[in-house]
């Protein structure tokens, strides 16, 4: 059996550097230090890293490689999906280079025509639609693109039913005794950055729970940024509004992590005056014992660049849309003896 080649995730964790690093490294970027350049080449000699010989033939003709523009590449999501996609495409002989917006700098970058990741063989575009940024609302490329946790009409898009996700949390917390809270995490304000993620759970969960005839006041609803800290604030802020249990959907496992530190420094106990419930599925999930509505997020990845290598391949039919639906895991931090039911 040929030894699996090693993927640039193992790059960057083996030279201790973020995956867009690597990534300029591959691209002989200006920006990168000397060095961290030096570190990133060992780890790739050490582990017999080599990039596709094409990959660098990138004005002429095929590169064998292709972009994938995402908002950050430090985060578990991200990380997960970069998997997925990378897993698909080496098979192929293809390499990644990754493109994080992470700015308006950057993403002014992305916008001219001309720049590097829209002259590989096909793109990959994460999250952000940057489509109408554009005239005409099309991305400045003849290559294919293929959007991954995005949805546009004109490309092959590939995304999680987060209405269908908010719905399950609703349906099952409104099973428990006690008011229901949830945590929205905050959009970015910035149009360029729009994403509708978090807006599409609140929705669903809205739903699930007037069909319920559960009581939401509008004073139950937290708003945040997607981080710990953002979950042990809501906590704190749903403990002056009523008083244990408390039900609390948090919209996301990093914010539901928050929200089971706090109620462990508060002495409450998890699952039973608090219970819990997140939304992504990430890995650490299982280990903290966090009930969360799961999303396949490495298949996901593994999907578009699927969809990206039949276009390449030829396939010129129409704009394929792949929906993928989330999945409830029951963990401790909401499961309890049978709940008892809810009467107004």
């Amino acid at each position: 059996m040929s030894k699996k080649k090693p993927t640039i995730l193992e790059v960057a964790a083996r030279a201790g550097v973020g995956l867009g690093t690597v990534s300029r490294v591959l691209n002989n970027h200006k920006s990168v230090r000397p060095e961290t350049r030096a570190r990133v080449l060992k780890a790739m000699e050490e582990l017999g890293y080599t990039p596709n010989p094409h990959a660098r033939r990138i004005a002429g003709g095929r590169s064998y490689t292709v972009s994938v523009l995402l908002p950050f590449v430090a985060t578990e999501f991200y990380r997960r999906l970069v998997e997925g996609i990378e897993g698909v495409l080496l098979e192929k002989r293809y390499d990644l280079a990754l493109f994080p917006i992470l700015s308006q700098a950057r993403l002014r970058r992305y916008l001219e025509s001309s720049t590097l990741a829209f002259l590989t063989d096909g793109l990959i575009l994460a999250s952000y639609d940057l489509s109408e940024h554009f005239e005409g609302s099309r991305l400045p490329t003849d290559r294919p693109v293929v959007l991954v946790d995005a949805k546009n009409p004109r490309y092959d898009s590939v995304f999680l039913d987060n209405f269908l996700g908010g719905h399950l949390a609703g349906e099952y917390l409104a099973r428990f005794p006690g008011p229901i809270f949830a945590v929205k995490v905050e959009e970015e304000p910035d149009r360029a950055f729009h994403h509708t993620v978090f807006a599409e759970r609140l929705a669903g969960f809205r739903e699930a729970l007037k069909a319920a005839g559960r009581p939401f006041p509008e004073e139950h609803l937290y708003t945040t940024r997607l981080s710990q800290e953002g979950g042990r604030l809501a906590l704190r802020y749903f403990l002056e509004k009523a008083s244990p249990p408390l039900n609390i959907f948090a919209g996301a496992d990093q914010v539901a992590l928050g929200v089971l530190e706090e109620a462990e420094r508060l002495g409450l106990t998890v699952g039973k005056e608090v219970r819990v419930l997140g939304f992504d599925g990430h890995p650490f999930t299982e280990e903290v014992g966090l009930s969360t509505i799961s999303q396949p997020v490495e298949a996901m990845g593994a999907r578009a660049a699927q969809l990206l290598l039949e276009r390449m391949q030829g396939y010129a039919g129409p704009p394929r849309a792949v929906r993928f639906e989330p999945l409830l895991i029951e963990r401790a931090s909401t499961r309890t003896s049978p709940a008892v039911p809810y009467l107004p």
